[in-house]
């Protein structure tokens, strides 16, 4: 195989970002369209919406959830619960492809058997951002979390244990994977705000980006 003086390198199927988080590139490429038809289903039954935080702000990433726990946010805080509060009905189930998806990139980066009770799917359009944060509220820190991007390209910043420790900014595109757990599981991380640059072979998700995070919430 030869490269032109331009081509970017190939890229290796494991990319360490700390001592127990990796980026998969491409991980979730040959299962695109799959996952794309069971977000279409997740979200018919279960519609995106715009929460709101404990302090009274609303989130510019939209969400919805699928698995036996779903992640909400309201003026009195932020938790899990097994019913969409919006319907009163559990959470659709979690679509096999999720979770098939989540096992074999949690394994590949050195956490076998993880089995996920929960998967976030948030909606990013141009503008929208996730703050740095930790995801604290699972009952057990141990399970690692996996994180899938589909659509436009995103900017990532993986921090350390504190809030004011440095991050890194690392690049996202469509079908990269990023998991951590062990000592990296509580680190602060978030995405700066969407940049307005659709991926040209995603027509099907326009100018949006979405994300899967898969948790082990109980």
């Amino acid at each position: 195989m030869t490269f032109d003086l331009f081509d970017a390198p190939p890229r290796a199927a494991r990319e360490p970002i700390g001592p127990a988080a990796f980026v998969l590139p491409g991980f979730a490429l040959p299962r695109a369209e799959a996952l794309l038809d069971a977000i279409d289903g997740v979200a018919a039954r279960a519609p995106f919406r715009h929460l709101v935080t404990p302090g009274g702000f609303t989130m510019s990433v939209a969400l919805t959830n699928c698995g036996a726990l779903g992640w909400t946010s309201d003026r009195r805080g932020y938790r899990y619960s097994a019913v969409d509060p919006d319907s009163g009905v559990p959470w659709p189930a979690m679509p096999e492809a999720f979770a098939q998806l989540a096992r074999d990139a949690a394994a590949l980066a050195g956490f076998e058997g993880f089995a996920p009770d929960a998967c976030l799917v948030n909606r990013y359009q141009p503008g929208s951002r996730l703050s740095l944060h930790q995801d604290r509220d699972e009952r057990d820190h141990g399970a690692p979390i996996a994180s899938v991007s589909l659509g436009m390209p995103a900017v990532f910043q993986f921090g350390g244990l504190a809030r004011a420790d440095k991050t890194v900014r690392i690049p996202l595109v469509h079908g990269d994977v990023v998991v951590w757990g062990g000592v990296d599981r509580l680190r602060f991380h978030g995405v700066l705000p969407l940049k307005d640059a659709p991926h040209p072979l995603q027509a099907r998700l326009g100018a949006q980006r979405i994300n899967l995070t898969f948790r082990k919430a109980a």
